[in-house]
């Protein structure tokens, strides 16, 4: 960068390079001796020049977008994922209900093995009084030996020896999704009533030769929400008249079981006349339910 000056003694205009800034010397045109203007390694006007950046503002401000971003997107993401999630996790405790229903079918079907009849649904004394319910008689099929010999068979299911007995939940008669708001509550109830195999007015035996409907058209177990009814209680689903199918603890239906050992699922929207047909054992009805 060069520096421009005038001799002060001859007013000659003389340009030098600025390493000669503060230096004394004769003037080229007058011979007197003057100063070139400036100092020694003088700084050059001042010009504004920013700091050199570390990055660390660029980088706390992408944080900042992305954690924005993320709040901002993660309540979409499970809004979407959440019913997906809610259906398999459904669609599981379905699967496990149909199992435990599939099991009770079997165990009925080995206990007809064994005695040349179902169990009926309920178990008397000699008088004719209720005392349990036939889910007690099933106990050994079930892998619930111990539990069946604990029960004192000739005293009723609430009784202070069995009540105890009957408040323990039992894998096999809870649904997955029950609410299970009652100890020893059963969701799987036998169809009883006027007309079905477990119609208090039939006499004798209860085998698969009484149900003349067919078996795969006879109803003989049904999922039901809240039952407020212990397993080894005497108590089931009466389906003496056409009625609807109780609400169920899957949504739009109930899971039941026929008396071929099928378990199906079965819609809310059923007619009232069909259920009633399917319940009855040798009514003549060629009814089959809509799956």
């Amino acid at each position: 960068m060069a520096i421009s000056f005038a001799c002060p003694h001859c007013g000659k205009q003389t340009s030098v390079a600025d390493q000669y800034a503060g230096q004394t010397g004769p003037c080229a045109a007058c011979g007197q001796q003057i100063t070139i203007p400036g100092a020694p390694g003088a700084a050059a006007p001042y010009a504004y020049k920013p700091a050199p950046s570390s990055g660390m503002g660029a980088g706390m401000i992408v944080l900042l977008v992305l954690a924005v971003g993320a709040l901002c997107v993660i309540p979409v993401l499970i809004a979407l994922l959440l019913p997906a999630v809610q259906a398999a996790r459904e669609a599981a405790r379905r699967m496990q209900s149909q199992n435990n229903m599939k099991m009770i079918g079997i165990s009925m079907h080995n206990y007809h093995d064994v005695y040349g009849e179902f169990p009926p649904a309920v178990v008397s004394d000699a008088n004719g009084q209720p005392l349990y319910s036939g889910r007690v008689l099933l106990l050994p099929f079930i892998e619930q030996q111990p539990l069946f010999d604990q029960f004192d068979k000739s005293q009723a299911w609430d009784s202070p020896a069995n009540m105890p007995l009957s408040q323990q939940m039992l894998p096999v008669f809870t649904d997955p999704s029950s609410p299970r708001r009652m100890p020893g509550q059963t969701d799987y109830l036998f169809v009883v009533g006027q007309g079905t195999l477990y119609d208090p007015a039939r006499m004798g035996r209860k085998g698969l030769a009484n149900i003349t409907d067919g078996m795969s058209n006879t109803l003989m177990l049904v999922e039901v929400k809240d039952s407020g009814i212990h397993w080894s209680e005497p108590r089931d689903l009466d389906i003496s008249q056409p009625m609807p199918l109780p609400p169920g603890n899957h949504p739009r239906g109930n899971i039941v079981g026929l008396f071929d050992g099928a378990v199906k699922f079965v819609s809310d929207s059923v007619d009232p006349s069909i259920v009633r047909s399917m319940a009855t054992s040798d009514g003549g009805e060629m009814a089959s339910l809509d799956y």
